[in-house]
């Protein structure tokens, strides 16, 4: 379990070293504050004028920010999606069955490196 971990862990650390630089500020507006799981904590803020998504996380790993995010709404929940290279970062805002809850989770080309549960913030 603990080697799982590591393995998980390490992409996102190394990711957070070379983040892409997004800013979030007085132009941007939040439109969802997450705690995940594991101590992530993920906000998704909107330019005002652009209509850019931006991606701020915070973990114990490390921070990360993006920007150039996408958003769609699948199965009645609304999940934002970003990129950084190979990696693929998706929030979901919700769940059918809770929209004050929702899920965080990473894809290394394709395929799912983690998935943490969150709560709405």
């Amino acid at each position: 379990m603990k080697t799982s971990a590591l393995l998980l862990t390490l992409p996102i650390s190394i990711l957070a070293n070379f983040s892409l630089p997004a800013s979030a500020d007085s132009t941007a507006g939040i439109i969802l504050s997450t705690k995940c799981r594991g101590g992530y904590n993920v906000n998704i803020w909107q330019n005002h004028t652009s209509g850019e998504l931006l991606y701020r996380a915070t973990s114990p790993n490390g921070n990360l920010s993006l920007g150039k995010g996408t958003s769609q709404a699948t199965e009645g929940v609304r999940v934002y999606k970003f990129q950084n290279g190979i990696y693929q970062y998706w929030v979901w805002d919700g769940t059918l069955d809770n929209p004050q809850s929702g899920t965080l989770e990473v894809y290394k080309n394709n395929r799912i490196l983690m998935k943490q549960a969150c709560k709405k913030s």
